[in-house]
């Protein structure tokens, strides 16, 4: 594993990466507001991923990285991911990318997934709405993405659950908001899902 520092507009992120012996695409991922890239679940994505012969590119967002506990605003936190993306792209000349995180880094990949030019988004556990507070929907985030779409969402979240369209995709594990109570499902959810939509691209 490498770590590689990145400057960006808001100070300098950080890019773990696990690379596949012969990887075919990028996965990058983002961490939660409050959380790390330790989380149990991008830990069982990370090495499901590489197995499946896909790169992955953990990123910390500068916020954390000057150890800071409170997230940055969003356009703060889309930007740095841009800017790591754009550096990555450079590094992996050609591949395709795929963005992906867990909680606020899942709303992070669908908001700049366009301008990224990603082939797909990953969501772990995107938080629809605060807990209590269905009325404040992170609906339009998540509508707004135009390529493939996967969902690993618990079925007990506080935080909700998106409604998924057609290209979106919508797996429920037993557990809540963190998924870390099934994460055989959850892994074999993302590589059933990476090698199906990345396989057009080959």
């Amino acid at each position: 594993m490498t770590a590689i520092p990145i400057e960006t507009a808001y100070g300098p992120a950080r890019v773990y990466l696990h690379c596949a012996e012969e990887g075919d695409a990028v996965l990058m991922l983002g961490h939660g507001a409050g959380g790390g890239l330790g989380a149990k679940d991008l830990v069982a994505v990370t090495r499901a991923a590489r197995d499946a012969g896909v790169h992955v590119a953990l990123v910390e967002q500068p916020y954390k990285v000057a150890g800071r506990r409170a997230p940055a605003p969003a356009n703060q936190l889309d930007t740095a991911w841009l800017t790591v993306a754009d550096e990555l792209s450079a590094r992996f000349d050609g591949l395709p990318f795929v963005f992906g995180g867990r909680s606020s880094g899942a709303r992070v990949a669908c908001r700049t997934a366009s301008a990224g030019q990603a082939v797909a988004v990953l969501c772990l556990a995107f938080p629809e709405h605060p807990p209590g507070r269905p009325e404040k929907t992170r609906q339009p985030e998540f509508d707004a993405v135009e390529v493939p779409t996967l969902v690993i969402q618990g079925e007990r979240d506080p935080f909700g659950r998106p409604k998924p369209g057609p290209h979106q995709e919508l797996v429920l594990v037993d557990g809540d908001h963190n998924l870390g109570k099934d994460l055989e499902t959850v892994s074999r959810a993302a590589t059933e899902w990476l090698s199906r939509v990345l396989r057009p691209l080959a």
